[in-house]
């Protein structure tokens, strides 16, 4: 199976698609990690994760306006449902993507 680009997914997915925005080399990205799983994995896994790292897509990270990292964005079939950036605790998270799961 191909590689799917990562503004398909964002377009296409009937499911709602959390985009984190983040960088190798970002100490705060690496935190959230686990913090978004957990999140994602008490929503009972019916929001997906796309993790598009903006040293590799600065085109994608332009078209949706991140100036920082971490960003996350929500989308369903490709419009923005949610966003926020910065460190977010996994309870606060769960608050926001509830509505949308």
């Amino acid at each position: 199976m191909p590689k799917k680009n990562p503004k398909d997914i964002i377009s296409q997915s009937q499911d709602a698609v959390l985009v984190d925005f983040y960088a190798d080399w970002c100490g705060p990205c690496q935190t959230m990690n686990p913090v978004i799983d957990e999140a994602l994995q008490e929503l009972g896994g019916k929001i997906k994760l796309l993790k598009i790292n903006v040293d590799r897509h600065p085109q994608l990270s332009q078209q949706f306006g991140i100036r920082s990292i971490p960003h996350y964005i929500l989308f369903k079939r490709g419009k923005i449902l949610w966003r926020k950036g910065g460190v977010i605790t996994r309870r606060e998270l769960v608050q926001q993507l509830k509505g949308f799961a």
